[in-house]
């Protein structure tokens, strides 16, 4: 009979020996080795993220829909004051991913950007609550005390955001490898799911948060997103060995003006008909080994020039190491490419917003002159803004589990369609919107005009529900499409131009209706949208702004086709 050892052994030899998996990316664990498949990534990593995207949403939020109330009550502020700041301060909240984005990709690296933010955001929310709570701590507090207090942990609050908003979306999808098809069909849907859970945040926002303000005092009502933020940094922490990780490459920016400068530098150099003979690095060279190499394209050749070895470079490469400002890599040249093709789509994004900023101005203007009760209820205009999220949050489970299966059979694309038909979708919704809203219009003026009864406010549902449909397929189309064309250095500055989208839409939507106002309001004119608005014509408006959209479907259309897509990453 054989003895133990030689059966143990010969078991051994009878079982699969089973290895371990890494992701093709790149990527790397928390201990800096290779990422295994199996423990890290995936879902079980962006369960946390989402949750901390929900902790952030509904503590940001919390504080942004009410800000305008605790200002005029409170500290005493006119609306014209009140309504400054806190578009200064939501404006600022939009262009400090920017920064915060330039500084992950280059230098901390996601994780640790957001952390950081995180905690600074904690403690401005923390003492902006304190501006709250000073009156009951020092009774001879002043108003501008308390201002000083607050403006200090909004502005906290601001930087905290930037560092944090850009970097999670991305972060999330560095989760997934988009060398396995099915994490890369996961990817696509994690940007489904990251809008569900901030519009799930923003509605609890609009009616716990407000509620817990308006009955139980601004210091608790601050106080609680500082918890729930705290709770969300905990979320984010508590699960760092399940993360991925992605390597800096150096400042993206610097890299896009190196070869700026290079080109024109090299302005009366003409590119060579061979683009082999344009200067790149071998593959093996130390510098290549943390950049994936993108091949040459033939557009845009302006910008070859900065990786065409003139006689120059040569006799400076005998005595120094390259000059990066005289001489660039083709794959830096394809980096600024890429991101110079997707500018003109970003334009026609930025007026979608233009269209959804209308939501929180002009629709709330619309429904203040329509009759709000709904049976025994009276029904805030602002609070039809729930119609908007709620048709997002119940659209997506739908769009992710249902109708991006069936046409994925369709059409044979892991997302079913392309994320440019997704967008443009989006903005066709606005377009209906706004022809909704103008509708709604006529109808509330006729009503007014024969002296009928007020039109109700539930006519303005559609509109709202169509500019929900839109945010399904523009916000998250445009969160996909950056996140997938970004070259691999770049991922979290796209990341955060997406949302500086908004920011543009929002100053837009500003500039739209001040020039509006300004072109019909002479000669002791009314205008399109006086005071009262049974005096101008709002429909109009709303009719000039369905025209803008359809101009601008038409150009992202163009611009969309014309458009080279990158295999998505």
């Amino acid at each position: 009979m054989a003895s133990s050892e030689q059966q143990e052994h010969a078991v051994a030899l009878l079982q699969p020996k089973v290895e371990e998996a890494y992701t093709t990316d790149g990527s790397l664990d928390i201990d800096g080795n290779p990422a295994l498949k199996h423990r890290t990534g995936g879902w079980r990593a962006c369960r946390s993220i989402l949750g901390t995207e929900f902790c952030y949403c509904l503590a940001y939020y919390g504080i942004m829909y009410n800000l305008v109330t605790y200002l005029t009550t409170v500290l005493h502020q006119s609306n014209v004051a009140a309504a400054k700041n806190v578009s200064t301060w939501q404006a600022t909240c939009f262009l400090t991913p920017l920064a915060g984005a330039v500084v992950a990709d280059s230098y901390w690296g996601r994780y640790r950007t957001m952390v950081v933010g995180c905690c600074v955001a904690v403690a401005g929310m923390l003492m902006a609550s304190l501006s709250a709570l000073l009156p009951q701590l020092i009774e001879s507090s002043s108003t501008l005390s308390m201002e000083i207090i607050l403006f200090l942990g909004l502005y906290m609050i601001a930087f905290g955001v930037g560092g944090l908003r850009p970097c999670l979306i991305s972060f999330g999808a560095d989760q997934f490898d988009a060398g396995d098809p099915s994490e890369l069909i996961s990817k696509g849907s994690y940007f489904n799911w990251y809008i569900f859970t901030m519009n799930c945040g923003s509605v609890i926002s609009t009616s716990g948060m407000v509620w817990v303000q308006d009955h139980y005092g601004w210091a608790l009502g601050l106080a609680i997103p500082a918890m729930v933020l705290a709770v969300g940094l905990s979320c984010l922490v508590a699960a760092s060995r399940a993360y991925r990780f992605q390597t800096t490459r150096g400042s993206p920016l610097t890299r896009v003006c190196q070869v700026v400068v290079a080109a024109v530098c090299k302005f009366n150099v003409a590119p060579p008909d061979d683009m082999s003979l344009l200067y790149e690095l071998p593959d093996d060279a130390s510098s290549m080994k943390v950049v994936e190499r993108i091949e040459h394209t033939t557009d845009l050749r302006f910008f070859d020039k900065a990786a065409v070895v003139t006689a120059s470079d040569e006799e400076a490469a005998g005595a120094a190491p390259r000059n990066p400002w005289r001489l660039c890599v083709v794959t830096q040249v394809e980096e600024l490419k890429i991101f110079v093709r997707m500018l003109p789509l970003w334009a026609c994004i930025t007026f979608f917003y233009t269209g959804t900023a209308q939501v929180n101005s002009t629709f709330v203007e619309q429904g203040m002159a329509m009759d709000a009760r709904v049976g025994s209820l009276r029904v805030p205009p602002a609070s039809l803004l729930t119609f908007q999220m709620l048709t997002t949050i119940t659209l997506i489970p739908l769009y992710d589990r249902a109708f991006v299966p069936a046409v994925r059979r369709l059409t044979g694309r892991e997302r079913g369609i392309s994320e440019l038909v997704r967008i443009g979708g989006g903005l066709a919704m606005v377009v209906l919107a706004m022809a909704a809203a103008a509708l709604v219009e006529t109808k509330r003026v006729r009503a007014w005009q024969t002296a009928m009864e007020k039109t109700s406010i539930m006519w303005q549902v559609p509109q709202f529900v169509l500019v929900g449909v839109g945010e399904l397929l523009t916000s998250i189309g445009q969160l996909d499409f950056f996140y997938s064309q970004a070259p691999p250095a770049m991922k979290t500055v796209c990341a955060a131009l997406a949302l500086g989208a908004i920011a543009a839409g929002d100053y837009l939507s500003s500039i739209i209706v001040t020039a509006v106002s300004w072109a019909t309001a002479t000669g002791g004119r009314p205008g399109w949208i006086p005071d009262d608005l049974n005096e101008g014509h709002l429909d109009r408006f709303f009719w000039m702004m369905a025209g803008l959209g359809c101009l601008n479907l038409a150009a992202f259309m163009s611009c969309a086709m014309k458009y080279k897509t990158r295999k998505a990453c």
